[in-house]
């Protein structure tokens, strides 16, 4: 039996995609190869991950394009509604 490319990928409630186990999320890996022109043997290196899970991530991004862009938009709902409690490095004191 063929494991599928996204077995590793896991979900738990209010939890985007992410490698099982790991708090490595399937938008991050997606940014890190795709975004930042990174190669994948470099991302899995980086992250200390199995090169075949760079690449289940990438899949599982690019087969679910309507449950990443759900992701993206849970992702910016939460920044603007917790914006309050970060701090920009002006705020900061020394």
């Amino acid at each position: 039996m063929v494991e599928s490319a996204s077995a590793r990928i896991a979900r738990e409630v209010h939890d985007e995609p992410h490698i099982e186990g790991r708090r490595v999320t399937v938008r991050h890996v997606r940014t890190l190869v795709e975004e930042r022109s990174k190669s994948p043997v470099d991302v899995a290196e980086e992250l200390d991950l199995a090169l075949t899970d760079v690449y289940a991530a990438l899949h599982y991004y690019h087969a679910r394009p309507e449950e990443m862009r759900r992701v993206e938009q849970e992702r910016q709902v939460a920044i603007e509604k917790y914006s309050h409690l970060t701090t920009d490095p002006d705020d900061v004191r020394e």
